[in-house]
């Protein structure tokens, strides 16, 4: 046996020794290093094959072996990396060798290099599993042929490396989604389930042929789907895991909260293939939690201080609200906010185990209220605080606003009454001096009749304003030019004695407002100020918009957050006690000598606030003068312009009108009126009536003439959509001393119903009905 060795350590050299032959070393590059097992039995052509590997720029070591036993050994102590052998040998063989390997538990590969020029032979070798086969007058080949089988092995031993390293990857995601209590399932895009771990499977009570292609969006919560399919969007636009929160259903049919991850598999193209969702089971977590918060410190998280005492009245404990509130008052502790003798308190309550509770204190203004609860089991007592001013200045507004509920009740019950009254008086003054054949003697006392009713009307109206029960005509409205139109009215209202000043915001947002009754807003006030000052002073009126933040809302008890346009009016008047303050709104309410007032100005101006939705702030000190705030809710659109109106005698008509009026005396008057007119009129004294009068004239009558409130359960509401029911067309005229809103506050909006407020004389009814008759229907009209 011949074992060639070239030195792997550089500079060494071995000692010689039987049967080992030394090449010397080539030029070139670092040689590379190669284990041969040669097969082969003539020495010289052993030689001739290292020395053309030598050449070719590998590094051989080399061992020759003749026999069966020599390559065995060989395999086993030489650990070669390729065989090189001829095809026959006396003893032994490339075929022999070829089907030892085969044996071995690592593949070597295996080239034969023989003598023989058959292609019988070389094609037997190859079938046999030899890498290649050659003859040796082509050696310069061989080099070429190792380097191609050490590529073509090394690529093979990194496929099956890797094969290896993917199959210990998959058995350990199988160790670990086999046995892991967490829910792990695999998706495709449309949801449909292509793998569950067995934890899945337990919790859905479905085997794994059940759970193939099953939609995983069933186990889900109603509520919690789309949250969950957005958590999938965000995973794959982001192109990464997202956390989300959602309940799974039992086969109980009971639900389990879970915290679940998803997240995208992407392909080589990086586009999405597969959803994966690993969901771990919060529900018991969730329930400890939560029996955790109950069980926590109760007084940690109160909104209102809790202390609480020793035995002794030592103060213990408190909590942030506790501080918070001494802090409100520039206090650093809550100790000095404590009752007097609270120690006291504290050991009666332990004695008795009795409770102290609603004992209140005055500290700058602010009234606390105190309770004290004892523990005896340890010897503590708990106390809670709470600051209750605002709920007293709240009880307070409410008796208020009830007493003037209460009040305005009654004025509008007296005012609507009234009307009806002054209504038949004015009519029948209006009759009676439109009569040619009328006595001179009597035109004069007729004239102060109705003059008497005219100053009556004005009072009912203030009394209806007052209770918010005064018709509306609103509109968008720049408070601007309402001020500037009234300025020299004012002006004049005041007289020389008093300074008038004025100042407008620019870009004053529009209100939605009745003109009229912004103008009486206006001259209330001024003629309250005006007596306020009978020895001359300044009124200075401003305009201006504000936002109203919901910290002053609170702090004023009829204000509310939003925007709002605000009318101030102050003057350097003698101001007014807190006494006189808390009763300026009522009606008939006056300070003034008897006979120089009605006590209806401010009430006035009150009711007509509310009714435009807004409030009044008045400040005010005896000496100091006094500042009225009046704030209405700006709007966003700009106001229209203004409509001029015909001052041009009512014409009157051959029509037929259907006058419906409880009121015997009102009935007759506005007949009576409508008749003079030319109109036709039938009358009915009830919604029911009506209905008869209907049954038998419809075809015939134009006009709807109706009292809004009427006995016998058909109010004029009520009969107007009876009517328009089977005629669309009909025209109708609301008629009350009361507002459209006392029925139905959207009425007037929404069908464009003309309303002709009580009372009126013969020449504005006329107006009405000829303008409803004649005009074609507006959004919303009233008079």
């Amino acid at each position: 046996m011949l074992d060639t060795t070239i030195p792997e350590v550089s500079g060494s050299t071995p000692s010689a020794a039987p049967g080992w032959l030394n090449l010397p070393p080539g030029p070139g590059p670092a040689p590379q290093t190669l284990r041969l097992v040669l097969v082969e039995d003539a020495e010289p052509e052993a030689q001739q094959v290292l020395a053309q590997l030598r050449q070719a720029g590998f590094q051989p070591s080399a061992r020759q072996v003749r026999t069966r036993e020599e390559f065995l050994r060989a395999l086993a102590e030489f650990k070669p990396d390729i065989i090189l052998s001829e095809y026959a040998l006396d003893q032994f063989g490339a075929l022999e060798a070829l089907a030892l390997l085969r044996q071995h538990t690592e593949r070597l590969p295996l080239v034969v290099v023989t003598r023989s020029r058959s292609e019988a032979l070389a094609i037997e070798c190859m079938q046999a599993g030899a890498e290649d086969c050659m003859f040796k007058d082509q050696l310069s080949r061989l080099p070429v042929v190792l380097r191609k089988i050490q590529r073509a092995h090394a690529t093979e031993r990194e496929r099956e490396a890797a094969q290896a390293a993917l199959r210990r990857s998959e058995e350990q995601f199988r160790a670990i989604t086999e046995h892991t209590p967490d829910l792990i399932c695999l998706l495709d895009l449309e949801y449909r389930l292509a793998y569950a771990n067995p934890a899945f499977r337990r919790m859905a009570g479905r085997t794994d042929h059940q759970l193939a292609g099953a939609d995983f969006l069933q186990w889900l919560h109603p509520e919690d789907l789309k949250p969950f399919q957005r958590t999938v969007e965000e995973a794959r636009f982001f192109r990464e895991a997202r956390w989300v929160e959602t309940r799974l259903r039992t086969p109980t049919q009971h639900w389990r909260g879970y915290e679940a991850v998803v997240s995208l598999i992407f392909n080589d193209r990086g586009q999405p293939e597969r959803l994966l969702v690993v969901a771990r089971d919060c529900t018991e977590r969730k329930r400890a939690e939560t029996e955790i918060r109950k069980l926590a410190a109760f007084a940690k998280f109160n909104p209102n201080p809790v202390l609480e005492f020793a035995a002794d009245g030592t103060l213990t404990y408190f909590n942030d609200a506790a501080m918070a509130m001494a802090r409100s008052f520039n206090k650093t502790h809550p100790q000095a906010l404590l009752p007097l003798g609270t120690a006291n308190i504290v050991r009666t309550c332990l004695a008795t185990g009795q409770a102290r509770q609603n004992l209140d204190t005055t500290i700058n203004g602010r009234t606390l209220s105190w309770s004290f609860f004892p523990v005896p089991s340890n010897r503590v007592v708990h106390c809670y605080a709470r600051d209750i001013t605002e709920s007293l200045n709240l009880e307070a507004q409410l008796r208020q606003a009830l007493k003037m509920e209460s009040i305005g009740q009654l004025a509008a019950g007296v005012a609507h009454d009234f009307n009806n009254i002054l209504t038949v008086i004015q009519g029948h003054a209006g009759l009676l001096l439109g009569d040619p054949q009328l006595p001179a003697a009597f035109t004069e006392s007729i004239k102060q009749i109705s003059t008497a009713a005219e100053r009556a009307a004005s009072l009912t109206r203030q009394l209806l304003m007052f209770s918010r029960k005064q018709i509306m005509q609103p509109r968008l409205l720049n408070l601007n030019e309402v001020v500037q139109n009234l300025a020299k009215m004012v002006r004049t209202l005041l007289g020389e004695h008093i300074t008038f000043r004025k100042h407008t915001a620019e870009g004053l947002p529009p209100i939605h407002a009745d003109p009229g009754m912004i103008e009486q807003v206006i001259i209330n006030l001024a003629a309250n100020a005006r007596d306020a000052m009978p020895r001359g002073g300044e009124l200075l009126l401003r305009t201006y918009a504000v936002e109203i933040d919901p910290d002053y809302a609170r702090s004023v008890p009829e204000a509310r957050p939003g925007y709002f346009v605000c009318l101030s009016i102050s003057d350097t008047g003698h101001g007014m006690t807190p006494e006189v303050r808390s009763h300026i709104f009522e009606p008939f309410f006056t300070t003034k000598e008897i006979g120089k007032g009605t006590g209806l100005g401010l009430a006035t101006v009150y009711g007509i606030v509310k009714q435009h939705q807004g409030w009044i702030e008045v400040d005010t000190e005896v000496g100091q003068g006094t500042t009225f705030r009046v704030f209405f809710p700006a709007v966003c659109k700009a106001p229209p312009k203004s409509a001029a109106t015909s001052s041009q005698p009512a014409p009157g008509g051959h029509e037929t009108i259907l006058v419906v009026e409880d009121e015997p005396a009102l009935r007759e008057l506005v007949t009576e009126i409508l008749e003079k007119k030319g109109y036709t009129v039938l009358q009915a004294a009830t919604g029911l009536k009506a209905l008869e009068v209907w049954a038998q004239h419809k075809d015939r009558i134009d006009l709807l003439f109706t009292d809004m409130m009427m006995p016998e359960g058909v109010s004029g509401l009520e009969l107007s959509e009876r009517l328009r029911a089977e005629r669309p067309e009909l025209k109708v005229i609301y008629s009350s001393g009361y507002s459209l809103e006392v029925v139905n506050p959207e009425f007037v909006i929404k069908d464009g119903i003309t309303f002709l407020q009580k009372p009126y004389d013969p020449e504005m009814l006329a107006r009405v009905v000829y303008d409803t008759l004649n005009n074609p229907p507006s959004p919303a009209s009233a008079t």
